[in-house]
C-alpha cells in the first residue's frame, strides 16, 4: 500500500471522492504520527461556509490554493463556531475544544464579577468590572505610535492568593490550549494575530506560544487598517511573512533559528473586513496606492445568495494568494506532505443579505429612550456592564433585577429590535449559572436578523458576535496531499479543530481541560 492510500486510510477509510455522514465516518481508524510532523492552522475571520465552497467551485478559481487545498481536503459543510462567536470565544473554540461554559470568554470586551478596576492596584473598590482585551489596551508612544505589546496599566486586578494582581488575557482563560499542550509534548509552538490582546493564545501559564506575533491592526489613537481591504492586506502580509520565515525554522522576525514549528498559524483578516465594510476607504484615510480599484466601491456582498461584491473578492482573492506563497515554501522546503493543514473561521459575519442589515443605535442609549425608561427594570439594564454588535450581553449589578430586566426587554421587544431574549433557565441552559459563575451574563439579547447595534453613521454594513447562522456557519477544510477529497455535511463545531489537531500528532485530546468538561469529540473522519 503506498502512502496516500496508508493516510488515506488513516484519515477516512476510503480511497475516492466522498460525501459522507456520521456513520461513515466512524468506521475511520485513527491517526499516527508517522505522518503527521507539524500542523498549519489558519483562520480566514469572516470566512462562510458558502464563501469557500462558492470560491473554490468558480472555475476561475480553478487553480487557487483554496481549491488545490480542498482537491485532497476534507470539507465540513455545516460547521459552527462559538456562540458568541466573537473573535475572543472563536479562537478558543479552535485553540481549546471548549465554549465559553469551560473557557470562561464570552467576548473582548466582557465582564468578571470578581474583577477591579486598572487604577484599584489595592483591589479596595467596587468588585466587579469591565475586562478589556482589544486594541484599547496597546502601549501608545509620545508620537502616537502602537508598539504591538500590552499596557499592563490598562488590564483590570484580582486577588490572586490574598495579592491584587494584573490580570492579562492569558490570565482571562481558565483552561489550556493547543499551544501549551504541544510545548509540554516537546513541540515548537508559534502564532501570529491582529492584536497584541492575543497573548489569550498562551493560555493559563502564560507560556504556550513560544514564537507569538501580533502586529496591531487598529491603532487606537491613530491609522486603523480596517478602513480599506487595501491596508488590511498588507497588515496581513506582516503575518504571513511571519509564516514564511517560520517554515524556513526562523523566528517571525527570520534572524533567529529556532526550527520549525510542530504547530503554527496566522489569521488573515482581509476577507472580514471586505464584508463589513460599506464603502471601501470611505474617507481615504488608507494612503496605500490602489492598484487594486477598490477605494471608494461597496463591500459585502450583492445578493442573498452570497455573490461577493469587488472588495470583497478582492479580499478573497488576496488571502488565497497569500496562502498559496505559504503552500509553496511548504513544498520548496520539503514539509508539505508531513503537514496536516487547517482552515477555518473564528467566525462569520451577519448579515449576507445587505438588504437585512439594520444599524439601530446601542441598545441601552434605546432603552433610555423610552417613555418608560426611569422604571427600576430599565435603570438596572441603563446602568448595566453591557456589550454589543450584532446581539447584546448584560451583566447587572443586581442580579435581582434578572427577571423584571428580562420581561422589560421582551415587553419592548419591537422597539427595541429583538427576537429573542435569553435569561434566567434558557441562559443556563447554554452556558454556567450566571448566579454562581463569575463571568456569564445574566441576559443575552438576539436581535432580529440584520439588526446591529451601532450607530448608523458606522461604515460597516456587517458584524459578528452573535449567534445568527451567519454569524457561526464558517467555513472549515483539512488538507494533506495524502486526502482524498472528501465531503462531510454532519454538524460539527469548531471546537473540534483542537482534539483533532492533538490525535493528528499522536497526544492525547484529553490533556485538553475543555475536551474533559464539555466532552469534546474529534472530527468525524478521523
Amino acid at each position: 500500500m503506498n502512502l496516500k492510500q496508508t493516510a488515506l486510510g488513516i484519515l477516512l477509510g476510503f480511497g475516492m471522492t466522498n460525501v459522507i455522514g456520521l456513520a461513515n465516518a466512524e468506521e475511520s481508524q485513527p491517526i499516527v504520527n508517522e505522518h503527521f510532523k507539524h500542523v498549519l492552522l489558519i483562520s480566514i475571520d469572516g470566512l462562510h461556509a458558502i464563501d469557500l465552497e462558492k470560491f473554490i467551485k468558480n472555475p476561475n478559481n480553478s487553480h487557487s490554493a483554496l481549491a488545490e487545498l480542498a482537491e485532497h481536503g476534507v470539507r465540513y459543510t455545516n460547521a459552527s463556531t462559538s456562540k458568541p462567536s466573537d473573535s475572543f470565544p472563536g479562537i478558543l473554540s479552535i485553540v481549546t475544544g471548549g465554549s465559553p461554559v469551560s473557557t470562561g470568554v464570552f467576548y473582548d470586551v466582557s465582564w468578571d464579577r470578581t474583577q477591579f478596576a486598572p487604577t484599584d492596584t489595592e483591589c479596595k473598590g467596587p468588585i466587579g468590572n469591565q475586562s478589556t482585551y482589544d486594541e484599547t489596551i496597546d502601549v501608545i508612544d509620545s508620537q502616537g505610535n502602537d508598539l504591538d505589546k500590552i499596557d499592563e496599566t490598562l488590564l483590570p486586578n484580582a486577588l490572586k492568593n490574598g495579592k491584587c494582581v494584573r490580570v492579562y488575557p492569558h490570565d482571562f482563560v481558565k483552561v489550556n490550549t493547543i499551544f501549551e499542550v504541544i510545548k509540554k509534548a516537546g513541540g515548537h509552538t508559534a502564532w501570529a494575530d491582529k492584536h497584541p490582546a492575543y497573548d489569550l493564545v498562551n493560555g493559563p501559564s502564560g507560556k504556550g506560544v513560544d514564537d507569538l506575533y501580533t502586529p496591531e491592526i487598529t491603532n487606537p489613537v491613530g491609522f486603523d487598517n480596517t478602513v480599506s481591504t487595501v491596508c488590511t492586506v498588507d497588515n496581513d502580509s506582516k503575518k504571513v511573512n511571519a509564516i514564511l520565515n517560520e517554515i524556513k525554522g526562523l523566528d517571525h522576525s527570520g534572524t533567529k533559528k529556532v526550527g520549525v514549528p510542530t504547530i503554527f498559524g496566522m489569521n488573515f483578516q482581509a476577507v472580514s473586513v471586505g464584508q463589513k465594510l460599506g464603502i471601501d476607504n470611505i474617507n481615504l484615510d488608507c494612503k496605500l496606492q490602489d492598484k487594486y480599484n477598490v477605494y471608494g466601491k461597496q463591500g459585502g456582498y450583492l445578493d442573498a445568495a452570497a455573490t461577493p461584491s469587488d472588495v470583497l473578492s478582492f479580499g478573497l482573492k488576496q488571502t488565497d494568494q497569500a496562502i498559496d506563497k505559504i503552500v509553496d515554501s511548504l513544498k520548496t522546503h520539503g514539509l508539505y506532505d508531513s503537514t496536516l493543514i487547517v482552515i477555518t473561521a473564528k467566525h462569520g459575519q451577519s448579515p449576507i443579505d445587505k438588504s437585512k442589515s439594520n444599524k439601530v443605535g446601542g441598545l441601552q442609549t434605546l432603552v433610555q429612550n423610552l417613555p418608560d425608561s426611569s422604571t427600576a427594570a430599565a435603570q438596572a439594564i441603563i446602568n448595566a456592564g453591557e456589550n454589543e454588535d450584532d446581539f447584546a450581553m448584560i451583566w447587572l449589578n443586581d442580579q435581582t433585577q434578572t427577571e423584571a430586566a428580562a420581561q422589560y426587554l421582551r415587553n419592548n421587544q419591537d422597539a427595541l429590535h429583538i427576537q429573542t431574549v435569553l435569561a434566567g433557565e434558557s441562559i443556563k441552559l447554554k452556558f454556567n449559572n450566571p448566579l454562581h459563575d463569575n463571568r456569564t451574563p445574566d441576559i443575552i439579547v438576539l436581535p432580529n436578523p440584520g439588526t446591529i447595534y451601532t450607530k448608523p453613521s458606522k461604515n460597516k454594513t456587517a458584524e459578528h458576535g452573535g449567534f445568527a447562522d451567519d454569524d457561526t456557519n464558517v467555513g472549515l477544510l483539512i488538507s494533506n496531499p495524502a486526502i482524498s477529497r472528501t465531503v462531510i455535511k454532519t454538524p460539527v463545531t469548531t471546537t473540534q479543530v483542537a482534539p483533532t489537531i492533538l490525535r493528528a500528532l499522536n497526544l492525547d485530546p484529553d490533556d485538553l481541560q475543555a475536551v474533559q468538561i464539555e466532552h469534546t469529540e474529534i472530527l468525524p473522519g478521523f
